[in-house]
């Protein structure tokens, strides 16, 4: 058997989160729980349904390509299958991650979740909304000039005049749809500071109303008639707001404590299992204790996939699984222990896909930049010294980025495993030259594997 190298190629985009809810998806998806320490997704997933119809909160973060999105995306689909209505969306198609407010959240939470119940028929009166939307629309009318939203009048409570053109009139049917008509506001304040800093305004004193709205006319109808067809109960997923810039944003606070310690409360007070992705900085940061306290939860984090032990040997089920991960790809239609018998149709040898795996530090998407790197300079079967010259190549690049105080940190790392602070977390964790293991005995701290042969960091 050959490899499809188109496929190959093109299934190990590392810019492409899998979405184990699609057939395709599927035959590529390696569960990692095993050699990440513990079953993160499990435990969401145990947390929603043993609590039936009492509303839970979690938060769910990690390094950046570690593998969250493709985890809540299989948490989708088993809370689907256990018969939740689930509502998953990437909170980056709607918000400047570099510039958001409390209201920016809420209402893009409120758009998606009106979005998806009305493509389900679930039937809601949103009236507190839309008012909402139209105040905010001609405030947005009336500042900005040559912006023109044509905003609807209402005849009566809940009910929406059918006329073309305006502002939430989406093509199916001709009717207003409130997802519509705060998806095209939405659009233009993300696309415009000037927009944002207006539509805030409107906003920010009306948070309180804003969740009481999302509450009282769409969580808890919607939870009465999901409960008729039969179904679970609600659930919202919001991924990617760990990608918040931390930046400064009121006083002396930067972004991430900001939305998620100081202004919390509010993302903890919707009727309905809520899931956030938050910045990884916020497990460093002093304010862990207050993050703990305002949403009456820990943290769950998603560490690296294990490839090498606390000494430094080799993790072999962390290995194999990875071996799979990249095999899947080049033979998706074959079983596990047939795929092992043609590592020679896409590498000179085991030891060369066995190196790929360790370097990459069981950071999947580094694994799959590396393999990428490979496949643009060569057709399979890979050789051993192009695999090493790409290795180099990405071992430049990184040390190239990193100061003298900084390969002291490493060096400390090295030796002892841990990091300490938001200051290293900064420094290491975010530039992904240091990753997070976990195991039955505990967590600690390694180098990037691409990092181990840097002449610095032996001191030369």
């Amino acid at each position: 058997m050959t490899v499809n190298f188109r496929r190959f190629f093109r299934v190990c985009n590392p810019s492409k989160t899998l979405n184990v809810g699609r057939a395709e998806d599927q035959q590529y998806y390696i569960d990692f729980s095993k050699v990440r320490g513990s079953n993160i997704i499990r435990e969401l997933r145990r947390t929603i349904t043993f609590s039936e119809d009492e509303p839970t909160c979690q938060l769910f973060t990690g390094h950046m390509g570690c593998g969250k999105s493709t985890e809540l995306s299989r948490l989708k689909r088993e809370l689907e299958q256990q018969g939740f209505h689930v509502v998953y969306f990437e909170s980056s198609n709607d918000l400047d991650l570099a510039d958001v407010e409390i209201s920016d959240i809420l209402l893009t939470i409120a758009r998606q979740v009106i979005q998806s119940l009305e493509e389900a028929k679930i039937k809601l009166q949103p009236t507190r909304f839309r008012g909402l939307v139209q105040g905010a629309a001609k405030l947005l009318n009336s500042e900005v000039t040559g912006l023109k939203f044509k905003v609807p009048e209402f005849q009566a409570a809940g009910v929406g005049v059918k006329i073309p053109d305006e502002i939430g009139i989406s093509s199916q049917e001709g009717e207003y749809s409130l997802a519509f008509g705060i998806g095209e506001i939405t659009t233009k304040a993300k696309n415009s500071k000037d927009i944002r800093s207006l539509l805030r305004q409107h906003l920010e004193p009306r948070v309180n109303n804003i969740v009481e709205a999302i509450n009282t006319e769409l969580i808890e109808p919607a939870q009465q008639q999901l409960q008729q067809q039969g179904k679970a109960g609600l659930v919202v997923i919001v991924d990617n707001l760990d990608r918040i810039h931390n930046k400064p944003k009121s006083g002396q606070r930067n972004q991430p404590e900001y939305l998620f310690v100081d202004q919390g409360e509010y993302l903890n007070q919707l009727k309905c299992h809520v899931v956030y992705t938050i910045p990884l900085i916020l497990a460093f940061s002093n304010d862990q204790e207050n993050l703990r306290n305002r949403f009456g939860c820990e943290h769950l984090l998603l560490p690296m996939v294990q490839v090498q032990e606390p000494d430094g040997s080799p993790s072999d089920a962390g290995i194999a699984l990875l071996r799979q991960m990249v095999l899947a790809r080049a033979f998706p239609d074959l079983e596990p222990e047939q795929r092992i018998g043609l590592i020679t149709k896409v590498f000179d040898s085991p030891q060369t896909l066995d190196r790929l795996c360790l370097v990459s530090g069981g950071h999947v998407r580094n694994l799959l930049v590396l393999l990428r790197n490979c496949l643009r300079k060569d057709e399979p079967p890979l050789s051993r010294n192009l695999v090493d010259s790409v290795i180099s190549q990405r071992r430049n690049e990184l040390s190239r980025a990193i100061t003298p105080d900084e390969w002291e940190l490493l060096r400390h790392v090295a030796e002892h495993k841990t990091v300490r602070g938001e200051e290293e977390y900064q420094i290491l964790l975010k530039s992904l030259f240091v990753f997070e293991y976990c195991n039955d005995h505990g967590c600690w701290y390694d180098i990037n594997p691409v990092l181990d042969d840097a002449k610095e960091l032996n001191g030369s």
